[in-house]
């Protein structure tokens, strides 16, 4: 049976994830050359250990909850390869763990290129360096030229969320189960299966899952602490009734799961200015190519979609500005209020982006923060 070594604790208290505070703040993408950006901006991310570090320095004077980080293994062409230079995820996350002292720390793992003894080996080390404030994002995978460089083959999109339960099975029994064990599945055969020692999170660390689609959001409402959803639509009740429903669906499988997006904060000291700035890196620096190549992966048969022009028109924008995100365009004030807006739709956390990271995580932190604090949205609830 398992039990609770003398250096575990619950993750409740240490994985700040598990934080009762209203809103929630984490970075993303800020492993990766340009960040959440594609675009030819002077000032965005140069993907040097240094920058990155400072990156993490500055969220961790915040207490922020979720450093994430995407595992990408090439870049997307066009006229800046967007992503291309980079840190794997979970070095990343351990070099990170040791540089920070507060802040939660996210190592991102593809189930098919990491096998379940190595992930959870190496999330363990993670764990004790951090001292228990890590947390697992698990992803299944959509881009067939990484696939292919590995030289494994894509599974479909059923597949590959059976191929997560199997993975996920066995990574948890792992971190929890003393007896060594087999396991024998469809995508993996384990023999006598050990880990020691154990994560320092009991029951273990929690898990993070991005997903979309109907069988994806059962995955993550099953399985993971965390829920990450990207959210596009202008209408504040669609985007109430999104949220919930991953709350009413976890609470189906007798859980509960925190949901979580991305905002990319743009600022300026007027609304005009702010504004200009968007267009500036969007419209004139935008590297739309690379956009471009970003869609067509995600829309390959593969991955189960079916973008329409129309769409696929707005996605490339969307992808240029902020890989996706919501976009806070205005004054500091407004910033306040876009995140305020964000938290009334029931989120429970934001990772957070800026065109040009550093300098603009750095302002957040001088100017913005206290605005966020006094509006509440730091309190713990």
């Amino acid at each position: 049976m398992p039990h609770k070594s003398q250096f575990q604790r619950d993750r409740r208290e240490s994985n700040p994830a598990f934080s009762s505070r209203k809103l929630k703040f984490g970075t993303f993408q800020t492993n990766l050359d340009s960040g959440c950006v594609m675009s030819d901006l002077d000032g965005r991310i140069d993907i040097t250990w240094p920058n990155t570090v400072a990156l993490a320095k500055l969220s961790d004077e915040m207490e922020f909850e979720a450093l994430v980080p995407v595992a990408r293994w090439h870049g997307f062409g066009g006229q800046t390869n967007a992503q291309g230079p980079g840190f794997e995820c979970y070095t990343w996350a351990a070099g990170i763990s040791g540089a920070t002292q507060k802040a939660g720390i996210v190592s991102t793992s593809h189930i098919t290129l990491n096998h379940p003894v190595m992930a959870a080996k190496q999330s363990a080390v993670i764990d004790h360096i951090s001292n228990g404030r890590y947390t697992l994002n698990i992803v299944c995978g959509w881009n067939v030229p990484e696939m292919e460089m590995f030289n494994m083959p894509m599974l479909g999109h059923q597949e590959r969320y059976d191929c997560a339960d199997e993975w996920l099975q066995i990574v948890r029994r792992l971190w929890t189960e003393d007896e060594t064990f087999d396991f024998d599945g469809k995508f993996y055969q384990v023999k006598k299966g050990y880990l020691a020692p154990k994560p320092v999170q009991a029951p273990h660390p929690a898990i993070m899952n991005a997903a979309g689609s109907e069988r994806g959001r059962h995955f993550a409402c099953k399985n993971a602490d965390l829920a990450f959803t990207v959210i596009r639509n202008p209408d504040p009740d669609v985007n109430k009734a999104h949220i919930e429903a991953y709350h009413t669906m976890a609470r189906d499988y007798g859980r509960e799961i925190r949901v979580w997006s991305l905002c990319n904060i743009v600022q300026g000291e007027t609304e005009k200015e702010a504004r200009e700035f968007y267009d500036y890196y969007v419209n004139q620096k935008g590297d739309f190519d690379g956009a471009a190549n970003v869609i067509t992966a995600m829309n390959a048969e593969v991955n189960e979609r079916n973008y329409d022009p129309v769409m696929m028109r707005r996605m490339r924008e969307s992808f240029v500005s902020s890989w996706g995100g919501h976009n806070i365009v205005g004054t500091k004030e407004q910033i306040i209020d876009g995140l305020k807006t964000v938290s009334a739709w029931g989120l429970d956390g934001v990772l957070l982006s800026f065109p040009r990271y550093e300098q603009g995580l750095r302002e957040f932190r001088d100017v913005t923060y206290p605005l966020v604090q006094q509006a509440g949205l730091r309190d713990f609830l």
